[in-house]
């Protein structure tokens, strides 16, 4: 699966993938958002655009740490690859004075077979199980979803921490799915570590959700049963 973009306005950007089973899906992810490469043509090329990036997000900071940065990114391709991640990006604001930041990933999953006739159900109550947080089935748009809220634990590497050691960080986040009729699952999430913006991004995130279309192969809207 391949991601597409394109770029529609200043304010808003497009977003688009399409599977190999027909199933296009497109979202506008808003403005300020730095995205991850995902495309290149050899490893070389990724790592020269990652530090690129790098340089994007951290204006002030020396090469080295520019370098620093795009390792600790790179680290996490492996993780993206596994997750069948599609897109990535990140935003860094103000929020009452507060410097806050908020990470967005869409990813495509396999559903599970057992999920039957009702697959939104089935995810929810999967989720409810594995008590990863506050579970809720909606409808967008698109169609029938499940909303995850919930906190994860994770670890910043030693070389971006104060102490020069890895330390951990809990991560509040929000997770919807949304099952496709090609036995595949949507997924975006977003995340911040730093509770203050997370009226503003949950705000911004539900606007995400809300925007995503899906098509046929023939680009003709579909809405999800259910």
């Amino acid at each position: 699966m391949k991601v597409q973009m394109s770029t529609d306005a200043a304010e808003e950007t497009r977003r688009s993938l399409t599977g190999a089973s027909g199933v296009e899906v497109r979202w506008i992810m808003p403005e300020g958002f730095l995205e991850l490469p995902f495309e290149a043509d050899d490893l070389d090329e990724l790592a020269e655009r990652v530090v690129q990036l790098a340089r994007r997000a951290l204006p002030g900071a020396d090469e080295e740490v520019h370098r620093q940065w795009a390792a600790m990114c790179a680290a996490n391709y492996d993780d993206f690859i596994e997750a069948g991640v599609q897109y990535a990006g990140f935003v860094t604001t103000e929020v009452d004075g507060i410097r806050c930041t908020a990470t967005v990933n869409v990813s495509v999953v396999d559903l599970d077979d057992r999920a039957g006739s009702d697959p939104a159900g089935f995810i929810a109550s999967t989720l409810r199980h594995l008590e990863l947080g506050q579970i809720e089935e909606v409808v967008l748009p698109c169609g029938p979803a499940v909303l995850c809220v919930g906190n994860r634990s994770a670890e910043v590497d030693g070389s971006l921490t104060q102490s020069g050691r890895p330390e951990p960080i809990w991560t509040s986040f929000i997770q919807v799915q949304i099952p496709l009729v090609n036995e595949t699952v949507l997924v975006l999430e977003m995340g911040t570590p730093t509770v203050e913006g997370w009226d503003v991004f949950s705000a911004m995130f539900a606007g995400v959700t809300k925007s995503v279309r899906l098509f046929d192969d023939q680009g003709a809207p579909l809405v999800m049963p259910g």
